[in-house]
């Protein structure tokens, strides 16, 4: 529960820094702009919301690893999702919008977190988790987001250390293997969700995990 809090609020505080002409710049996935990654991001805030006031009244059926799925191939933006979030990012037309929604709905979002009982059950996706284990999820989903939303803005600050190491080892747990010790935890996010292709060297480290590689997330 705290880490999904300081995750979070770092997150938020990153948007909130970052200067108009940023929002012009590439992110880190694949075909989105840094504006278009904030505006998923205030939709991810929406869905959070939604989820913590959608309670369940069975048995779980997944937890903070088994929430995430393996797709087969990387998103190629064609979504309609995927699509719409462009467009609606476009239609902000001013940053000061965009940074606005995200710290109005993203504050929202942060407030029920800390306010909602760990041990309660909630539903989404056709899944059922306690809300320690769904916003343990979203641990994974905060650090990687800030990772690419500083993917091309070297003087952006990075997301806190004890993010990438719970979510280096959420994504082991995904992947059944560890990651090589000479890995930063960051360069294990990367490789792994197929962020950045391994180095050569990487990859002879990587031995058989190499062939499960990259684990893209949905």
């Amino acid at each position: 529960m705290d880490l999904f809090s300081q995750t979070w609020a770092a997150l938020r505080k990153a948007v909130a820094e970052l200067p108009d002409k940023d929002f012009e710049k590439p992110s880190g996935c694949a075909g989105w702009l840094v504006r278009d990654l904030v505006c998923h991001l205030v939709i991810d805030a929406q869905d959070v919301l939604i989820t913590l006031v959608t309670p369940a009244d069975t048995e779980p059926t997944a937890d903070a690893v088994t929430y995430w799925h393996v797709a087969d191939e990387a998103p190629t933006g064609d979504d309609p999702l995927d699509a719409l979030i462009v467009r609606l990012a476009a239609a902000y037309e001013e940053p000061h919008l965009l940074r606005f929604h995200l710290d109005d709905v993203g504050s929202a979002a942060g407030r029920a977190a800390e306010l909602a009982d760990p041990a309660a059950l909630v539903s989404t996706q056709d899944m059922v988790l306690t809300v320690g284990d769904y916003l343990g999820a979203y641990v994974l989903e905060w650090t990687l987001h800030h990772l690419d939303l500083i993917a091309h803005l070297p003087d952006a600050p990075a997301p806190p250390s004890a993010g990438p190491a719970r979510s280096r080892a959420l994504l082991e747990q995904i992947a059944g293997a560890a990651f090589p010790a000479s890995f930063t935890d960051t360069d294990a996010l990367l490789v792994g969700t197929g962020r950045r292709p391994p180095t050569d060297a990487e990859r002879a480290e990587l031995g058989e995990l190499d062939k499960k590689l990259p684990l893209i997330l949905g």
